[in-house]
């Protein structure tokens, strides 16, 4: 959801830096490939005994894809229907169809124009599921066999070098489009095996109790964080992203597994939970069109504002009848069609 409110907010202040409240909500993703390489490790483990590695990416498409599907076909038709692009957006059918055909595969695409120079020129955050196939398919075939030692020198490594690329760059905000795309897995690999580690090692590593909403807010907290200029050509921002990721999240993760919740924060828990993976492959399709509304049309500041405040619901709306309409029932179906047969 913070990425969510980040990109609606920095729409609407048309990204003056100054303006924009969470600068640092992009860490959300490096936040979630950590607790995704913790989750794979919880749920899947303990359960090669009686799965192959076919079985589990099976599992892990009728888990995500779906919504892939449903999140470039929205893309797909903003692209097609934009009321505000004018003629920014007539390309060749054949180059649509195209970008169409490997985005549903999930799968970059040449660039399209109006989609700055995006891998997956759709729907944009489709780059960092890619990142979290990658990871699965990596998780089938080599990390589940890695002890924690190594894992651990792993995760030091690729950490190291998470560090000095998103130093190099003074942002970690990169490897959705062309131009950065090698960026990408530089920002998989460490929380990805991180995550996994600290599911491994959990019970070897002091238990940290800080509560949910403590946690919460410290993820708040960093993502409102203001920018961080240089300073004597040092690239404070991008230290202060990388440090957050090296340091400060596999803290949050650990506490976050060793912390209770109350009843109304699990029941929170629940249902934004529900909804989050369905509001951040749905969102930026409609997010597409408010953007070239934006920069096309001029409206006032209130209009802007207004409209601004309007998409939280409506896009948490859209997320919620993804789930209930299209998600569920797809996956239902897909586990009937794709089980064992007899």
């Amino acid at each position: 959801m913070l990425v969510v409110l980040f990109h609606i907010q920095g729409i609407t202040v048309a990204w003056e830096g100054a303006r924009v409240i969470l600068h640092h909500a992009v860490l959300a993703v490096d936040f979630f490939f950590m607790l995704s390489g913790f989750v794979i490790g919880y749920a899947y483990d303990d359960r090669w005994h009686r799965m192959r590695a076919r079985d589990f990416l099976k599992l892990r498409l009728i888990r995500l894809h779906p919504l892939v599907v449903l999140g470039v076909l929205l893309g797909f038709a903003s692209y097609l229907v934009d009321p505000f692009a004018g003629t920014a957006q007539n390309v060749p059918v054949r180059d649509l169809l195209v970008a169409l055909a490997l985005g549903l595969l999930l799968l970059p695409s040449p660039m399209l124009p109006n989609r700055w120079g995006d891998t997956h020129p759709f729907n944009g955050p489709c780059w960092s599921l890619l990142q979290e196939y990658i990871g699965n398919i990596a998780y089938a075939f080599a990390l589940r066999h890695m002890r924690p030692r190594i894992l651990g020198v792993l995760a030091v490594l690729s950490g190291a070098v998470l560090i000095g690329c998103t130093a190099m760059l003074d942002s970690i905000d990169q490897g959705s489009a062309w131009p950065s795309f090698w960026m990408a897995p530089v920002r998989l690999c460490f929380p990805f095996v991180t995550g996994l580690w600290l599911y491994r090692v959990r019970d070897r590593l002091p238990s940290i109790r800080l509560g949910w909403l403590t946690l919460t807010l410290l993820m708040t907290g960093i993502a409102a964080f203001p920018t961080v200029p240089p300073v004597a050509g040092i690239p404070l921002n991008g230290l202060f992203e990388a440090l957050c990721v090296v340091l400060v999240f596999p803290l949050i993760v650990h506490a976050g597994s060793h912390s209770d919740a109350g009843a109304g924060m699990m029941r929170l828990c629940r249902a934004s939970g529900r909804i989050s993976y369905p509001i951040y492959i749905t969102h930026f399709p409609f997010l597409y069109i408010w953007m070239n509304y934006v920069a096309n049309e001029a409206p006032s500041t209130a209009r802007m504002t207004g409209i601004g405040l309007a998409l939280v619901p409506f896009l948490i709306l859209v997320a919620w009848a993804a789930y209930k309409f299209w998600d569920e029932p797809v996956r239902r179906r897909l586990r009937i069609a794709l089980a064992p047969r007899p």
